[in-house]
């Protein structure tokens, strides 16, 4: 096993088959790589861009290993990669992020807790596992506050507001009894995020901020750059960097914050940290000189890390269910360019694609 820079014709292993995993191969072609995905769905889009692919379940170590062996370096396309998996492949290639900043935040409790100790700022927050420690969380943080699952949460699901009237054993029945974190309620001006790259040899480079607007806690559109201060902006790229530092992070992440009005202004609070290549990124492809795909690939990759520079003024509008249906409209569109995942049937607020539209000047 080595961890010097690629050369031109290897192979880079992906963990997840899904539209990121795919974006990701798709870059990895254009600089002379190979991507080889490991994902137990026969219907995972990346497939279809990629040089090879093992269809097997995460837990299947003989198969984890077989891929392993097969690549040069490794990395994962989404945060739910199981931790036995993430230690095994690394015990035969190259892994990158590593397993630690995987373990990391994979659990708010785990994740909220990192972020405090670097002095970062964050929601009050407290560990809730019983209607004792759900009670004392309340008492301590107070109402309106935010319960979640500690573990696999996203796009709203696994967690409900906790106002007044809402009575505790309800709010916990809503956890279905796995673990959970509350966390103080964030009255924010806008959600933000950062996503940025740490490269092998300590090398950091981030792009604009961008303002993310959800709708149904699903991201409905990413605007760059974000409407805010350049102060507030600097703030935030610099939390980034001290999370990659602490981490010795490789490859791309996202940092999503909450903006909120302060006595002294705007300030930019933490919600939480994706390890990898993220949606509110998605805009570099165009919009960008170095998309943030291609960015991990090269960072992963032990290769210099591309220029950040935006482009103009971007908008990227993700494609939620049947609205991918509108592609032909879309395509004739002037200036729109247009990305398809290849998944099947289109459901009610899953993502089929996006369409990024640049203004330059």
């Amino acid at each position: 096993m080595t961890e010097t820079p690629l050369a031109p014709g290897a192979t880079i292993g992906i963990l997840g088959g899904g539209q990121l995993g795919r974006m990701i191969a798709l870059a990895a072609a254009p600089l002379g790589l190979k991507a080889h995905v490991f994902s137990p769905d026969p219907h995972s889009p990346a497939f279809d861009v990629a040089a090879e692919r093992t269809i097997a379940n995460y837990d299947d170590e003989a198969a984890l290993a077989l891929f392993a062996d097969s690549v040069d370096v490794v990395t994962y396309e989404f945060e739910n990669i199981p931790a036995a998996t993430a230690e095994l492949v690394s015990s035969h290639s190259p892994l990158f992020p590593d397993a630690r900043a995987l373990a990391t935040t994979q659990d708010r409790l785990t994740e909220k807790t990192f972020l405090r100790d670097l002095g970062l700022p964050t929601p009050a927050f407290a560990e809730v596992h019983d209607r004792a420690s759900m009670a004392a969380a309340v008492g301590a943080i107070g109402r309106p506050a935010v319960l979640k699952t500690r573990r696999f949460g996203y796009d709203g699901k696994g967690q409900v507001l906790v106002r007044e009237g809402l009575g505790l054993d309800q709010a916990l029945a809503m956890m279905n009894g796995q673990p959970a974190i509350l966390e103080a309620f964030v009255p924010f001006r806008a959600e933000v995020s950062v996503v940025a790259a740490r490269g092998r040899d300590g090398s950091f480079a981030a792009f604009d901020v961008v303002e993310n607007r959800h709708e149904n806690h699903i991201l409905r559109s990413s605007h760059v750059p974000a409407a805010i201060k350049p102060e507030t902006a600097a703030s935030a790229v610099a939390i980034a960097r001290r999370i990659a530092d602490a981490f010795q992070y490789v490859g791309v992440f996202a940092v999503e914050m909450f903006l909120v009005e302060g006595p002294t202004g705007e300030k930019v609070v933490v919600n939480e940290i994706a390890p990898r290549v993220h949606n509110s990124g998605h805009w570099t492809i165009e919009g960008a000189e170095t998309s943030q795909f291609e960015q991990h690939v090269r960072a992963v990759a032990g290769w210099p890390l591309g220029s950040t520079a935006t482009r103009g003024r971007v908008v990227m509008t993700n494609l939620l269910g049947a609205e991918a249906n509108g592609w032909r409209e879309l395509l004739a569109e002037p200036g729109a360019a247009v990305h398809l995942y290849g998944k099947g049937e289109p459901k009610p607020g899953r993502k089929m694609g996006h369409v990024t539209r640049v203004t330059i000047g």
